[in-house]
């Protein structure tokens, strides 16, 4: 396995931690992780030689010039989540970045979009670039504009789908630090019935395969789209794999209609956004072949909902 300089970005993030602990453990390359704050990067850093913490800002990545000619590998998590600079990050700075490398030299990147960029038949969501908000529609114009860079047939583009993740030494990810929750409300939702359905992964099972895109670049262009998430669960399905998990029984359910969702917004006048409308009307977030450690034949960390509550640290009850 010859040795590699890989940059990531974002690495103090949730899954940029999960990636850079990964590389750090089980890889001998040479790694530049890129935080804006060092403090928030809780990984061990000290664990092996060549491995470099660089401090600064999307908004600065031309200080880098230098050292970006040299990269081999581009793993680029760095995202903006909203406010006023998250066009400038999400496409013209990631942009910026994808120009600095070396087409000649650099033999992959991996760049992180979202699956709320695609429709269920994994092609682009026109409604996200319309009505997406401010970090869903930068995904998806740079979704576009990075096509046209001459480094475009070495990226490797992954679509995470509803990330989980987080320990002691690691930010939890906006769905797990909501689990918990989920959990105190179960005798309520037990009884409900939804139609809807979507896939989770956790940060370590990405970490997995952006190991595995290292060391194996996808040969073809149809490779080099991947959505990242276990096996779409329906719903309802997800309902009752958590109250197995808890141990509470069922013994009905009402099933919640859109027309009663829209009768309640009507009522109340509750603000929606015009994209939380769409979602809520669209329901069903599942992709077609989305792949996860076992799809390369490597063991997942979190493929149910009971691994899901037992690595949130939710008791399970008999």
């Amino acid at each position: 396995m010859s040795q590699k300089r890989i940059l990531v970005t974002g690495a103090s993030g949730c899954i940029g931690h999960y990636i850079s602990e990964t590389l750090i453990q089980n890889t001998n390359h040479e790694l530049f992780l890129l935080v804006r704050n060092p403090n928030k990067l809780q990984v061990n850093t000290q664990f092996r030689p060549g491995v470099t913490v660089l401090q600064g800002d999307m908004q600065d990545i031309k200080h880098f010039a230098d050292l970006l000619s040299t990269i081999d590998v581009a793993v680029l998590t760095a995202t903006a989540w909203g406010g006023e600079n998250t066009y400038d990050i999400n496409v013209n700075k990631t942009l910026e970045l994808l120009i600095l490398l070396d087409p000649e030299r650099c033999q992959q990147v991996i760049y992180f979009s979202t699956a709320s960029v695609l429709d269920n038949k994994n092609q682009p969501l026109k409604e996200a670039g319309e009505i997406g908000t401010d970090y869903i529609g930068s995904k998806y114009q740079c979704l576009h504009e990075k096509e046209k860079l001459v480094i475009a047939p070495k990226i490797t583009t992954v679509f995470p789908t509803l990330v989980l993740g987080g320990d002691a030494n690691k930010p939890y990810s906006h769905l797990t630090s909501g689990i918990q929750e989920v959990t105190k409300y179960i005798n309520l939702i037990r009884f409900l019935q939804a139609d809807g359905s979507f896939h989770f992964i956790h940060g370590q099972d990405i970490a997995t395969v952006v190991e595995y895109l290292i060391e194996n670049p996808p040969q073809t262009q149809e490779q080099r789209k991947l959505v990242l998430g276990q096996t779409g669960l329906y719903v309802n399905q997800a309902i009752e794999e958590v109250c197995d998990y808890l141990g509470k029984k069922i013994y009905f359910r009402i099933p919640l209609s859109i027309s009663l969702a829209n009768l309640i917004i009507a009522v109340f006048r509750i603000q929606m956004a015009a994209w939380d409308r769409f979602c809520m009307n669209y329901r069903h977030f599942t992709y077609k072949n989305a792949v996860n450690p076992a799809s390369f034949g490597l063991p997942n960390y979190c493929a149910t909902m009971s691994d899901v509550l037992k690595i949130s640290g939710v008791p399970r009850k008999k």
